[in-house]
Formats: C-alpha cells, structure tokens, sequence
C-alpha cells in the first residue's frame, strides 16, 4: 500500500502514512512522498541510519580482510606527493611507527562509523535547519532535516555494496583508497592528479550528486519553500564543502 490508500475514521477519510520500509524504497523511485511523509508525519529516520551502519561496518570488514588496513594507509601515502616525501625522509623506525598509527586510525574510524554517521547527519542538520529557518524564515524542525538527511543519504548505500563486490572480486585490492574507494566519480581515474584537484573532483560523485538532489527535493519539501530556494542552500554548502576540501589537499 502507499500513501494513496485511505482508510475510513468515522465519515472523514484519512490517508495512512508510509510504512519505514516504504520510506526506504520510495526514496529510490519515488522520494516525494518519502519526504512529504517526513514533513506530514513523523520525522522517524532509524530505519535508513541502521542499513547505514550494517553496510559500512560490512564495508569495514570486508576492507580489513580482503585488503588489510596497513597496506590501505600505505596507498593513501603514496597517493599524496607531500605526505610521501615526509614519510620517505624519516628514520625506518619512525617511518613504521607513523604508518602504524595511520592505520589504527585508518581501522578505529571505520569501525566507529554508527558514531560518526550520527555526529556528521546532527551536524549538517543543524546547520540546514538554520540556514533554512533563519535565512528563508521557514518553519521547519531539527528533526525533520535530520531525517531528510539520514533519508537522502541512501543513495551512498550503493557505494558500500559496490566497495564490497570488487574487493570480494580481488580487484583494487593493491591500490586501494580508502577515500575514494570505487570508479563512481572522475578523481578515482586521476591517480597522479595534483591532490587539490582530485579532493575537488571528487565532489562529483556519481552517488554524491544523487544525494544532492534528494537534498534538494527533501529540504524544498519539508521547509515548504521553492526547488530554487532549496537549491542556492544546499548547493551553496556543497560548493563550500568543495572548496575547502581542494584548499586542504592542496595546503597540506
């Protein structure tokens, strides 16, 4: 059943909302009643945050077993110019304490994800749900653009699955990136590209952009203002977020 379906209450129909797991699929084929239900209904995101967790965690698994994450930390460094002269400049002890530690952190930040994928939707929530209130003086609530958030981040499910399919595979295995870890955006076919200009093409993420519109679509939706208006905010972080990505790779 969808939102059409009706159900009688004395002489006044009433439309039933979405069910979770339609939530979940309609926003692959049908995102404006996921997030009409958002804004009309309830603002439950618990579904879309745990196949969030099980497919990083999965990822993280599968990434420590079939690649290692002390091999992972030595493509990173190989795959950034300034970082491998530094570490080619230290004493072979210190070289391998450095990389040691890359890869705890490499390991302990994959296998936090359930804490980071909450810290980074309550974040950018925030900072949406100001944006949008104080700067178009919509009326929307925290929770309906964390959910929106945790909604349009679906589309990055497919990133997890495809990471796990070519590692499983035997493929990428050697150079694996942990930050950009499938062929779903230009920067992945640029290896030796200036790291400023593979931070920037990054952005341009196939399952990314996908996010970005449901964005879009999303905050329009519950925030009742225009696509226009919707667009300038969240592309405007987009682009903010592009910027300073490239400024950090190219500074450090």
């Amino acid at each position: 059943m969808s939102t059409g379906d009706i159900t009688q209450v004395g002489n006044a129909p009433e439309m039933r909302g979405l069910s979770d797991a339609e939530r979940v699929i309609d926003t692959f084929v049908a995102p404006s009643k996921t997030f009409a239900d958002i804004r009309q209904r309830s603002a439950r995101w618990w579904l879309p945050f745990v196949l969030l967790v099980l497919v990083t965690l999965g990822t993280s698994f599968v990434i420590d077993r079939q690649v290692g994450f002390d091999r992972a930390a030595e493509s990173s460094v190989r795959q950034n110019p300034k970082q491998s002269e530094r570490m080619e400049a230290l004493p072979a002890e210190a070289r391998a304490q450095q990389m040691h530690r890359m890869s705890a952190a490499m390991r302990y930040s994959s296998y936090s994800s359930p804490l980071l994928i909450l810290l980074f939707v309550a974040l950018f929530a925030l900072v949406y749900w100001a944006s949008f209130n104080f700067g178009l003086g919509a009326q929307t609530t925290y929770g309906q653009m964390f959910a929106v958030w945790m909604y349009a981040s679906l589309p990055k499910l497919l990133t997890g699955v495809l990471t796990i399919i070519t590692l499983y595979a035997g493929a990428n295995t050697e150079t694996y990136n942990l930050q950009n870890p499938v062929g779903t955006n230009p920067a992945y076919y640029l290896p030796d590209a200036a790291p400023w200009l593979r931070a920037a093409l990054s952005f341009f993420d196939v399952f990314g952009l996908w996010q970005l519109a449901l964005l879009v679509l999303g905050t329009a939706i519950v925030a009742k203002v225009s696509f226009g208006k919707a667009a300038a905010i969240v592309v405007g972080w987009w682009a903010l977020g592009l910027a300073l990505s490239a400024g950090l790779a190219a500074a450090f």
